[in-house]
């Protein structure tokens, strides 16, 4: 592991630590029974944030996830399944 993969690492650790503050807030807003209006604005935040860990992690893919010593035989498939999964829990989440 490089030390840029550590950096890219702890970013996305940060921003996961970051989403997991909020949902923990939601959770505390429905409990709460707090305005819908304020509960979705949350649940924009936390989506918005989640997609742009998402982003992050695909930017980086290649850069972190190919160097290791399981590399894939076949890198090209592999980034198309990531995508494929990625877009299939987008879709999901705006129907």
């Amino acid at each position: 592991m490089t030390s840029d993969d550590r950096v890219r690492r702890e970013v996305i650790i940060k921003r996961l630590r970051k989403i997991e503050g909020q949902v923990r807030g939601l959770e505390k807003m429905v409990d709460a029974e707090r305005d819908c209006e304020s509960i979705v604005t949350q649940l924009a935040a936390i989506r918005s944030a989640i997609e742009s860990v998402g982003q992050l992690v695909l930017n980086n893919y290649m850069q972190i996830c190919f160097r290791k010593e399981t590399e894939p035989e076949n890198p090209t498939a592999s980034l198309a399944r990531v995508v494929g999964i990625w877009n299939r829990v987008r879709v999901r989440d705006t129907s």
